[in-house]
């Protein structure tokens, strides 16, 4: 039995076209707790998964996301960045991915919000995940001001505050905001932060690991989850009993 729940950060990522179809089906082959992906919207209102503000780095194309039509987005190679072997790969929309995800493993949403954009993104991310009856199957990530906007728009959401600096006081302010799961740095969590959060009935999910050594250290301070690119070892690693 797995002692940790593993959460491919940004589906399969280690092997896989970072937030694509293939990467979230390859870590769902794999039996995954939950999948990590990134939201972002575009110029006319879209929530695509993207990690990055710009296109420039995993596609054939370029520019700011919040600078381009969803059609634009979608005629991009969102795959060959990684291998030829993933050429076609394209950008998904929230809708797409909950359309493969929902239902098969918990959603981890890392919300990408500015000023701008912050009140579009987190409503229509909230009323897509209620539309679809996964508020049980789903929590939102993002940073302390959207967070709080989170809590207002739907208090029963579960939220994760990423505004983990400073450190010393990222539990405190975290309960604060209602959030019932961490997401530290892995470098910042020890065996007195979990058991401080513990206390607090807060679950510790540390973003990341793909090392198998850095992953046991953290399964024996005690983690509840573990963000990874590396799905397949944190699987592996928990199935031999390590």
């Amino acid at each position: 039995m797995m002692s940790v729940r593993v959460f491919a950060h940004r589906g399969f990522s280690g092997i896989y076209p970072e937030n694509t179809e293939i990467a979230f089906c390859r870590a769902l082959d794999l039996g995954v707790d939950g999948i990590e992906f990134d939201l972002r919207a575009t110029r006319d209102g879209h929530l695509v998964a993207i990690h990055d503000p710009t296109v420039d780095r995993t596609s054939n194309g370029s520019g700011p996301v919040s600078e381009l039509t969803l059609d634009q987005i979608k005629n991009l190679d969102a795959g060959s960045w990684t291998s030829p072997e993933f050429a076609g790969q394209s950008y998904l929309t929230l809708k797409e991915v909950l359309d493969i995800v929902g239902h098969r493993a918990e959603l981890n949403i890392h919300l990408k919000a500015d000023q701008t954009t912050r009140e579009m993104i987190v409503r229509a991310t909230i009323s897509e995940i209620k539309a679809r009856n996964l508020l049980d199957e789903a929590f939102v990530a993002s940073d302390q001001e959207t967070i709080a906007l989170c809590r207002r728009i739907h208090p029963r959401l579960r939220t994760c505050n990423l505004t983990t600096d400073p450190v010393d006081s990222y539990i405190s302010r975290s309960r604060g905001l209602g959030c019932s799961i961490l997401q530290p740095k892995n470098a910042d969590v020890d065996i007195d932060f979990v058991v401080e959060a513990h206390a607090l009935g807060m679950v510790v999910n540390p973003f990341y690991a793909d090392d198998p050594g850095e992953m046991k250290r953290l399964i024996d301070c005690g983690v509840d989850g573990m963000l990874t690119n590396r799905p397949d070892l944190l699987e592996e690693l928990g199935r031999d009993g390590d």
